[in-house]
């Protein structure tokens, strides 16, 4: 979800504004998701890195994520939307960990989509985890590791590999996201900032995801 602050920046808006209408694209994709034939959807909402950003917008981010939590968890679970929040949670406000915890619980019943929030989240720490809990004898196998790999990130379930990674604003990197899981992800790009993102945009990718051909390493035989 990358494009917040210069959205606002092009508006002459300070950065929280930016993401005030970050929060409501996420509304929309999370409406839209379901009948696009999405089954888990994961939303990058902060980094292990953004701490380094100004104390006035962290500060902000998390009013607004504890805000999306409380006031979003009714429509989530009215929609059977199960909320996940993946990341570390020692290091969040404790009103903000209480707000996760309440949204999990209200929301567990939820199978129409696995809505997973990557709050205080990095790969390469969650990585690093994940290796820590199968020691000493190690993961007998990569569904092990994947599951140890849960475990580090507080993910209830273990989500599936990823298939589509999409990233806003126009950069093309992982930013330390999902590396492990995304090993043979698809990849798309937009020029759109994430406070633009909306329905069409969600189903655009999909379109181009569904034309690709995924080998996963095969070699496809011609089918002529």
């Amino acid at each position: 979800m990358d494009g917040n602050g210069r959205w606002a920046r092009e508006r002459g808006l300070p950065r929280l504004a930016g993401h005030g209408e970050g929060a409501k694209a996420v509304r929309r994709v999370v409406r839209a998701a379901p009948a696009l034939g999405i089954g888990t959807l994961t939303l990058y909402a902060f980094s292990a890195d953004n701490w380094r950003r100004p104390a006035s917008e962290v500060d902000g981010l998390m009013a607004l994520l504890e805000a999306y939590l409380r006031r979003e968890v009714r429509r989530c679970r009215e929609n059977g939307v199960r909320v996940n929040v993946i990341g570390r949670r020692d290091r969040l406000p404790p009103r903000i960990v209480a707000a996760i915890v309440a949204a999990e619980r209200a929301t567990a019943a939820g199978t129409t989509l696995h809505l997973r929030i990557a709050v205080d989240y990095s790969s390469r720490e969650a990585l690093v985890t994940a290796t820590r809990l199968v020691a000493p004898g190690g993961a007998s196998s990569a569904d092990d590791f994947a599951r140890a790999l849960a475990r580090a990130i507080h993910s209830d379930p273990p989500a599936p590999d990823v298939d589509l990674l999409v990233r806003t604003s126009g950069e093309q990197r992982l930013s330390d996201f999902l590396l492990w899981e995304c090993a043979y992800a698809e990849l798309a790009f937009t020029p759109v900032l994430w406070p633009d993102f909306g329905q069409a945009d969600l189903a655009a990718a999909i379109v181009e995801f569904r034309g690709r051909e995924r080998r996963f390493g095969r070699v496809l035989e011609d089918a002529g």
